[in-house]
């Protein structure tokens, strides 16, 4: 898929990541390390071991896959999907785990053609949704969901809507 836009008509392509492939591989590492440092990313450094760790983990699980975006050579933007499934509809469902679009390329419309490119994988998949998170106060980030047709979920206006909540386990060394 490939997509031209802006004054300097930049030729954006987008690809299934093969994690066996250096290039693909350096991309998600380092799209991953500029997220991790901004505030929506927690403002640290990926730890070591993720950094070493991460693609070769990725490539060992049918259910996890990524998208990239190339400006020419240049990685620009960034989706970790991972398949899941709806007990509700007896179907997989795709989650979002990670959206980046790097600072210096956001404002090109670059994360409308990921989430386009992402929905085209879920709708090949037999998916009956997709699902994603994103911090209340990621304003630009939610402005892009809305604009692609996501909304916050819910049953029905008298349960809420549903919330995202975590418990974090301990990792055995």
């Amino acid at each position: 898929m490939e997509h031209e836009q802006g004054q300097s008509s930049v030729a954006f392509k987008v690809i299934l990541a093969d994690y066996q492939q250096p290039r693909d591989a350096e991309a998600i590492v380092a799209l991953m390390q500029h997220y991790a440092k901004e505030p929506t990313g927690g403002g640290e450094a990926l730890p070591h071991a993720v950094v070493a760790n991460l693609v070769s983990t990725m490539a060992k699980l049918d259910y996890v896959f990524s998208l990239l975006v190339f400006a020419g050579e240049t990685p620009v933007a960034l989706a970790n999907c991972v398949l899941g499934f709806s007990t509700f509809k007896c179907a997989p469902l795709l989650n979002i785990h990670d959206l980046v679009v790097h600072s210096d390329w956001r404002g090109r419309g670059l994360s409308q053609l990921l989430l386009q490119a992402v929905e085209q994988q879920a709708i090949q998949r037999g998916c009956c949704k997709v699902t994603l998170e994103v911090l209340e106060g990621n304003t630009v980030a939610r402005h892009a969901y809305l604009k692609a047709g996501f909304a916050p979920y819910q049953l029905r206006p008298e349960t809420g809507k549903a919330m995202f909540w975590q418990k974090p386990l301990l990792h055995r060394e």
